[in-house]
């Protein structure tokens, strides 16, 4: 089953953030994720949430998007992005059935 990667993040240093991007957005895609909203702007309609940058990524399964989101293998990256951003990130487990 399908799994998306929610993640708001408040970037604190730009330029630093910038080569986080440039070495994560190969390993969603080794991993086949893929972006469907990459630092959209957003507008809260209900509740005190208020987000600073969305990213949503999909990924073939939760066991993919939990391997891409915790292993060691990205460690060094994601490390990267706690050093110049907070971020929360969710996992969520799901199909999208229009019929």
């Amino acid at each position: 089953m399908t799994a998306y990667v929610i993640v708001d993040i408040e970037v604190h240093n730009p330029e630093a953030y910038q080569d986080y991007l440039a070495k994560i957005t190969p390993t969603v895609y080794a991993n086949q994720g893929k972006y469907l909203v990459r630092g959209a702007d957003t507008q809260v309609v209900s509740g005190d949430w208020h987000p600073k940058r969305m990213v949503v990524m999909q990924f073939p399964s939760l066991a993919v998007a939990q391997h891409w989101a915790t292993s060691d293998t990205y460690a060094d990256i994601h490390a990267i992005r706690n050093a110049n951003a907070t971020a929360n990130m969710i996992i969520v487990e799901g199909s999208v059935d229009f019929s």
